[in-house]
């Protein structure tokens, strides 16, 4: 008996490679120039204006692709990450911290709702890291609630005490917003890496203008 249905057609594994590589491009010749008018394309796409899928990285457990890109060269996109390096200026130090939550992005609400790690998003960071460290450079404790027993604090030599009352003499101030955010165990940080090229999600501490900005902004973002 005849075959009920036509076979599929059969395609050369490569016809569609090329339509699935080159899906995104860079070029500027499907846009319209200044005036209004449509440019005539006289020419294909081509390798060196490929782009990219966006990698949209997200809150998680570490997960990083390598990517091989033009000339040999690798990229590292990350996927999900929770951890990384971030730099308290007024202190010049830096230290691995937890991402706790994404708080704000200039560009796209969107990327908050979905907590979307980006360049220039702004995020909250467990602070017991960073006082940690001014707890055994200066003795101090950031962020102590007051009215409640003091924790017995661990025996030091005396060469050790003296050591920390020097530094506690160039000891800058702390400013109250931020003193607020290590009472509550968390500091404001904006990301400084590119989490979907280098596969890192580093940054710094938000302090001075820039924090008070940022404050201004998501006091505003949450009126509305």
């Amino acid at each position: 008996l005849p075959p009920t249905h036509a076979p599929a057609p059969h395609h050369p594994p490569h016809a569609n490679l090329t339509a699935r590589r080159m899906g995104l491009s860079r070029d500027k010749r499907h846009k319209r120039r200044a005036t209004g008018g449509r440019r005539a394309i006289h020419i294909k796409k081509r390798k060196y204006e490929m782009a990219r899928p966006p990698s949209m990285t997200k809150l998680g457990p570490k997960r990083v692709k390598e990517v091989r890109v033009r000339g040999g060269n690798h990229k590292y996109r990350a996927m999900r990450l929770e951890y990384g390096n971030f730099s308290w200026g007024s202190e010049a130090i830096a230290k691995k911290t937890r991402i706790m939550e994404v708080n704000y992005n200039a560009s796209n609400n969107e990327l908050v709702r979905t907590k979307t790690l980006v360049k220039n998003a702004i995020v909250q960071v467990d602070a017991v890291p960073f006082r940690e460290f001014y707890k055994q450079h200066y003795g101090v404790v950031l962020g102590k609630k007051k009215g409640k027993d003091e924790e017995k604090d661990e025996k030091l030599s005396e060469a050790a005490v003296k050591k920390q009352a020097r530094r506690r003499k160039t000891m800058g101030v702390i400013e109250s917003a931020i003193e607020d955010q290590f009472r509550q165990g968390r500091l404001f940080a904006c990301i400084s890496s590119r989490p979907g090229q280098c596969g890192r999600a580093d940054g710094y501490i938000l302090e001075g203008e820039e924090l008070a900005f940022y404050l201004k902004r998501m006091q505003a973002k949450k009126k509305k």
